[in-house]
C-alpha cells in the first residue's frame, strides 16, 4: 500500500511540475522547436499581444504575470525587464500567447512565444522559439519568390530546414541557434509567410537531406554560373553532396553574367579592410589561379612597393558580395578604373536557386533537383 502512495505521490508531483513547465518547455526542450534570435542589443522593443497571455521567468518556469491584449514598451534596468509599468526582477523572461496567438514586436507578427534577455550593457535581446515548420514558413519567402515552380519552392524548403537543424545541433550552448538575417537565413515570421510557400513547407513537412544517416549544412546560393563550388575550398566540410557540380540550367538566370567597375581608391579601400596599410600605388590585379570550378582561388595585385597575394573570397568579402557577385570573374585595370566582368551571384556551394528553378519549369521534381545539385545526398522524414 506504502509503495502505491509513494508512487501516486510521485506521479501527481511529475504531473504538476509539466503542468508549470508546458508552456515553455515545449519550446525550450523540443527538437521540433527552433530558437531565432530576431532583434539584438535593441534599446526598447514595441511590443503587442492579442489576446490572453503569460509572462515566466526562463530561469524557473515560474509564472510572473497573467495577462490579456498587451500594448507596451519593453526596455532594460539593472537586473530587470520593464513592460510598460511592470517590472519583472529576471534577466530572462518568456512572454507566451494562448494557443495560435500571435505577438508583435517592432510592427512584426511572429508565431510562438518571444524570450527577452537582458545583456550586460543594458540592451534588450529578442528570442523567437518557435515550431520549426512555422520557422521555415517565416524564411521561404525571403529565399526565393512564392511565385516560383511549386517543386523549386519544395527543394527549398527542404533545404532551408536541413540548414535549420544542423544550425540546432551547432548551437547549443548559444541562447540561440540562428540570426533572422542573411547571416543565417533572412526570416520575417508571420509577416512573411504566402499561401503558396506555406504549401510547399506542408507538402515536404519533416522531410530533411542527409549523408550517411546525418544532416549536413546544405548551402544554397542565386546562380552559380555554370559550375557549383566545392565547398572544402571554402569551408572546412569535405564530403561528396558538396563537391559541386556542372550545371547547365541556370544560363537565363538574370544573374547569370555581371559587370562592375570600381575606381582603385575603391580597390585599396578594400586592401586596408584586409589589414594591408602601406600597400602603395596599384599597378594591377592578376588572376593567380582557378578552381575546376572556374572561380578565381588567388589574386595578385601588384603595386609600386610589393605584390600582395590575396585569397579570392576575402577580396570579394572586403567589397561587399553583393559588388563582386562571385569569385568566377575576369579583371582589368584601366587608367584608375577596375573593370569587373563575372558570372554568377553567391559562394556557389550547393544548390544552384536558378538552376533549380528552370529544372522545374522542365519538369523535373524537387527529389530530382536535390539529387542533381547534392549527389549522395538521401532524402529522410524525421520522426515528430
Amino acid at each position: 500500500m506504502k509503495y502505491r502512495i509513494k508512487f501516486l505521490t510521485i506521479l501527481i508531483v511529475i504531473l504538476v511540475i509539466s503542468y508549470q513547465l508546458s508552456v515553455v518547455s515545449s519550446f525550450a526542450y523540443s527538437p521540433r522547436f527552433i530558437r531565432v534570435a530576431i532583434v539584438q542589443d535593441a534599446v526598447s522593443l514595441s511590443l503587442r499581444v492579442r489576446g490572453s497571455y503569460e509572462v515566466f521567468d526562463s530561469l524557473n518556469q515560474k509564472v510572473l504575470y497573467r495577462g490579456k491584449n498587451l500594448k507596451t514598451t519593453v526596455t532594460a534596468s539593472g537586473g530587470a525587464i520593464l513592460m510598460g509599468m511592470m517590472h519583472f526582477n529576471a534577466n530572462k523572461i518568456f512572454i507566451q500567447p494562448k494557443k495560435d496567438g500571435v505577438i508583435v514586436l517592432d510592427g512584426r507578427s511572429f508565431r510562438g512565444c518571444i524570450q527577452f534577455i537582458q545583456k550586460d550593457n543594458l540592451r534588450l535581446s529578442a528570442i523567437n522559439f518557435i515550431d520549426l515548420e512555422d520557422y521555415i514558413k517565416g524564411i521561404l519567402y525571403h529565399e526565393v519568390s512564392h511565385y516560383w515552380p511549386l517543386e523549386a519552392l519544395k527543394a527549398q524548403a527542404i533545404l532551408c530546414r536541413t540548414y535549420a537543424l544542423y544550425q540546432i545541433q551547432e548551437s547549443k550552448a548559444k541562447d540561440y541557434d540562428v540570426t533572422s538575417d542573411i547571416y543565417s537565413q533572412v526570416y520575417g515570421g508571420k509577416s512573411s509567410e504566402r499561401y503558396r510557400t506555406n504549401k510547399a513547407v506542408d507538402k515536404t513537412q519533416y522531410e530533411v537531406l542527409t549523408y550517411q544517416e546525418r544532416i549536413f549544412s546544405t548551402y544554397y546560393h542565386a546562380t552559380c554560373g555554370g559550375h557549383t563550388q566545392d565547398a572544402s575550398l571554402l569551408w572546412r566540410i569535405d564530403i561528396p553532396p558538396l563537391k559541386g557540380v556542372s550545371c547547365n540550367f541556370c544560363a537565363d538566370s538574370p544573374h547569370f553574367s555581371w559587370h562592375k567597375v570600381l575606381s582603385l581608391k575603391q580597390i585599396k579601400d578594400a586592401l586596408l579592410k584586409l589589414g594591408y596599410s602601406d600597400c602603395g600605388t596599384i599597378k594591377d590585379i592578376i588572376i593567380s589561379g582557378r578552381d575546376k570550378s572556374g572561380r578565381i582561388t588567388y589574386l595578385k595585385i601588384t603595386t609600386n612597393k610589393k605584390d600582395i597575394k590575396i585569397p579570392a573570397k576575402d577580396f570579394r568579402n572586403a567589397l561587399g558580395p553583393n559588388v563582386i557577385r562571385s569569385t568566377n570573374f575576369d579583371v582589368k585595370v584601366v587608367d584608375q578604373d577596375v573593370v569587373f566582368v563575372g558570372s554568377g551571384w553567391g559562394h556557389g556551394v550547393g544548390l544552384c536557386q536558378w538552376g533549380a528553378y528552370f529544372m522545374a519549369k522542365q519538369g523535373y521534381s524537387y527529389e530530382q533537383i536535390l539529387q542533381y545539385y547534392y549527389p549522395q545526398a538521401q532524402l529522410k522524414t524525421r520522426a515528430d
